[in-house]
């Protein structure tokens, strides 16, 4: 419990540290852009820094670089269903149902229409998904 105390004190991590620990499989309620991009952000870093080491040790030993695939694959899994919780909060935040995710199943128009919902300012008021988090 130590750890994620510590997690919760630095704002970078602290809206990833309540996504994975606190909100785990919340698909209820509305999540404001910032809690849905620091997730993103803190989760892409991982994955990439996890991929650069195992190209740089990899070239030293092949075992060591399967560490860090293995490190890359064990986040992937864990983080999976907190991120799709997190948009499903995002896109109440934005009005829309949770299963309109996957409209990123479209080819091209899709992705980036998602992107345009994650980017969007949420309902200024309460919606059928709650209060707006930015005023809690």
């Amino acid at each position: 419990m130590n750890l994620i105390n510590k997690l919760l004190e630095n704002d970078f991590t602290k809206w990833f540290a309540i996504c994975v620990f606190k909100k785990y499989a919340d698909f209820n309620g509305r999540a404001r852009r910032k809690e849905y991009w620091m997730f993103a952000l803190v989760s892409i870093l991982v994955c990439v820094t996890c991929g650069i080491l195992a190209a740089i040790f990899s070239s030293i030993a092949n075992f060591l670089g399967l560490i860090f695939v293995l490190l890359y694959v064990v986040f992937g899994c864990a983080v999976i269903l907190p991120a799709i919780a997190a948009v499903t909060r995002r896109l109440h935040d934005v009005g829309k149902s949770g299963w309109f995710q996957l409209i990123q199943l479209v080819p091209l128009v899709g992705p980036i229409y998602l992107l345009y919902l994650m980017v969007k300012d949420g309902d200024p008021g309460p919606n059928q998904y709650g209060p707006n988090p930015k005023g809690l």
